[in-house]
């Protein structure tokens, strides 16, 4: 989403990265028969209906209606919902008085909020709960959605208002975030082609317009041969090594696709897949890696090579139309990089270690193989599974061990939750009242230090077909001063739903990442800003994860750590001795775990550092790609990317020539989780202080400054290459 847009507008052009595939409980077909009786009361039925985004909801901050919202209701909302706002923002332009902050800047933030409702609500579930009918909105609404962007965007007679404003911004005294309003608005419209000419701007048009859809028809492919190319195994005996609930959850898969009797292993959006840690079977593993790694490139009907080409070259097109290089140098102006070459310098700066480290891992992983008397050069398929070996033999030690003291709910209680109250003073009640869109949605309502409502928490962890892969943070409502808004946030994980009365189970990664996508939720329900549109995470791209990435330290902090890692049968705490293993492995596999991710970050920079005559067609992508990746010295055959170019879905979105900002934000969080060691560790004052100087300021302020602001200082690399093992 383009975070710094009036919030109708972002969320008009927050077209989802990713799609999901169709849902596996889909309402009645079409060619259903109904009886006279029964379409009658139908009609009946839908005459009495009102769209319940005509108004906003009813519900405890603005929660959405989810138990009213039917698929019909999107289509009529967002016709609507853009019908208003463009009447809004022609009743703006339309002035004849001067323009002022309160007639101008005000007004347009206050604009269109019909269409936010209704954006936010739709996207996300286009991303969480997703069926074929939402898809088929999803595709016809992208290019209306971002033509009607371009439609305020690149309206004249605004942005003569909005520029007449940004030149007396200095006498004007403004105060210092309705200040950092009138510079980010000003900015926005340019770098959105307010100051083309009128044929160019009917060019930049025709371009958006086609990107919309290219991208949907990009995320759709993606999720859909997710689905298309699970893994079928017929013979039990080939799944050894697998863990008994993952087995039935295979079968379970198999069984809703009528192939009763065998196993489907879904794949996850990642290039490496999770039963490759634990699977024996190696040409099973081998299987399930070619089909990861083929996604997207071998013809078909989800085939992104074209589709991937012709993105690449149209955002090339629009860099240089809008007076840039490219599309890195585009969009890097507007982060905290800035340009291409901090990105490409500190890139480089770190891809040599990493691959330095990977190369000595895969020789320790070749000599477990060899004294194990095989006669294979380690591959790709085998690196997980040789991995885990080799860590059990240092460390005594496998990720099974520690599984029973990490159960889901004690993990989200006595973790999560423990380390914000204890941190920020947080408290949490499960709302039962509030409707949900899928029965494994809980909804907590958040409470402040002094016992204030602060925001309600939607959490939404398990994975089912209509999900997306992966891991997230949205928000359905975003705080906001100037429109009495509370945030409404929604987490989002992919754990797999154990069998009906098992507990859920936990791996040592996926307790990481809930705390990680936490940190993005308190960057969220900790705004205390004017403005929606510079509320929570809408800041730079690099800046975003550092938050999240920060929280994580939690997860790991003794005193957090004692309190939920216990037992599920015996309550019994996690014994020290295994703490101290698990401890020590922190820096195991990071030459490969960090060259894979560079490897991405890498590829991204190349595709988006193009000019329009270099982007190869659809034939000449998977070449291209194997170029990029030799020249970067990062091209391992036993280290593929985290994802290939042909489902990356990061870089259709957001995340387009800035997938390096992982890596950005951890030179933050690394250095700021040695500040909080300096300075205490976990106590009250602490959290209160990254929360005021840092959490609650949203895009208000220029971000390394907020940075700077809580730390008192830049920040230093040494903590990220320590924590990395690249120093």
């Amino acid at each position: 989403m383009n975070s710094k847009l009036p919030l109708a507008l972002s969320m008009a052009l927050a077209l989802s990265t990713l799609a999901c595939s169709p849902s596996s409980n889909d309402q009645e077909t079409a060619n259903n028969a109904n009886t006279p009786a029964e379409e009658n009361h139908a009609m009946q039925e839908a005459a009495a209906h009102t769209n319940p985004f005509f108004e906003p909801s009813p519900l405890f901050f603005n929660y959405p209606e989810f138990d009213k919202i039917r698929i019909t209701d999107y289509v009529p909302a967002f016709e609507r919902g853009m019908a208003e706002h463009l009447a809004e923002v022609k009743a703006i332009a339309d002035q004849t008085d001067a323009p002022t902050i309160d007639n101008t800047l005000v007004p347009l933030e206050r604009s269109g909020q019909l269409l936010d409702r209704v954006s936010a609500v739709f996207f996300n579930l286009s991303s969480a709960d997703t069926n074929d009918e939402m898809e088929k909105i999803r595709s016809e609404m992208a290019p209306k959605l971002a033509a009607h962007g371009d439609q305020i965007l690149l309206n004249g007679k605004l942005f003569a208002r909005i520029q007449a404003l940004y030149d007396q911004r200095d006498n004007l005294d403004l105060d210092p975030e309705t200040y950092r309003l009138v510079e980010e608005t000003y900015k926005n419209f340019v770098r959105a082609g307010a100051k083309l000419s009128p044929d160019d701007k009917e060019k930049l048009k025709a371009m958006n317009t086609e990107l919309a859809s290219l991208k949907t028809t990009f995320s759709q492919n993606v999720l859909n041969e997710v689905n298309a190319s699970a893994v079928e195994v017929d013979d039990r005996t080939h799944l050894d090594g697998m863990s008994q609930a993952n087995i039935e959850a295979a079968a379970t898969a198999a069984e809703k696709k009528d192939m009763d009797g065998k196993y489907l292993i879904a794949l996850l959006n990642t290039t490496q897949q999770p039963p490759l840690t634990n699977l024996k079977d190696r040409a099973l593993r081998q299987r399930i890696m070619e089909a990861s790694l083929a996604r997207g490139s071998h013809g078909g009907p989800y085939d992104n090579r074209a589709t991937l080409a012709r993105i690449i070259k149209l955002r090339a097109e629009r860099a240089r139309l809008l007076g840039y290089k490219n599309h890195a140098a585009y969009r890097l102006e507007n982060q905290t990089a800035r340009t291409t070459t901090a990105v490409n310098d500190m890139l480089a700066r770190l891809t040599p270690p990493a691959v330095a480290n990977a190369k000595r891992e895969a020789a320790d992983l070749q000599k477990v193989i060899d004294a194990e008397g095989k006669d294979f050069k380690l591959q790709s398929w085998d690196w997980n599974f040789y991995a885990e070996k080799l860590r059990k033999q240092r460390y005594d030690f496998d990720e099974s061990q520690l599984k029973p003291y990490f159960e889901m709910n004690n993990v989200l209680q006595k973790g999560v939750f423990f380390a914000a109250n204890q941190v920020y003073g947080l408290t949490f009640k499960e709302r039962h009242d509030l409707p949900v869109y899928n029965p494994d949605v809980r909804v907590f309502e958040v409470f402040d230090a002094d016992g204030s409502p602060l925001a309600l928490f939607i959490m939404d962890y398990f994975a089912r077909p209509s999900k997306n892969g992966g891991a997230w943070m949205n928000a359905y409502v975003t705080q906001s001063k100037l429109l009495g808004a509370h945030p409404v946030i929604a987490n989002h994980l992919n754990i797999t739903k154990p069998p009906e009365g098992e507990p859920v189970l936990l791996t040592f990664d996926e307790v990481k990442t809930m705390f990680h996508e936490f940190g993005h939720a308190l960057h969220g329900m900790f705004s205390n800003v004017e403005y929606a549109s510079l509320a929570g995470t809408n800041v730079p791209r690099d800046f975003v994860e550092y938050p999240s990435q920060v929280n994580e330290m939690w997860a790991i902090w003794p005193q957090v750590l004692a309190n939920y890692a216990v037992h599920y049968k015996t309550g019994e705490p996690l014994p020290q001795s295994l703490l101290d293993k698990v401890l020590a492995t922190q820096k195991f596999n990071q030459g490969y775990a960090t060259t894979e991710y560079l490897a991405a970050a890498l590829l991204d920079q190349s595709w988006h550092q193009l000019s329009p005559d270099q982007v190869p067609d659809a034939n000449g992508v998977l070449d291209f790609e194997e170029k990029a990746l030799t020249q970067a010295g990062v091209k391992l055959v036993a280290v593929p990317p985290r994802y290939r170019s042909t489902y990356f879905s990061h870089i259709m979105g957001g995340y387009s020539a800035g997938y390096y900002a992982y890596i950005w934000s951890e030179v933050l969080d690394a250095d700021t989780v040695e500040w909080f060691k300096e300075n205490g560790g976990m106590t009250r004052a602490n959290g209160d202080h990254f929360r005021q100087t840092l959490l609650s300021r949203g895009n208000s302020e220029d971000a390394m400054a907020l940075f700077r602001t809580f730390s008192g200082r830049d920040p230093y690399i040494e903590p990220l290459l320590e924590r990395r093992g690249l120093n």
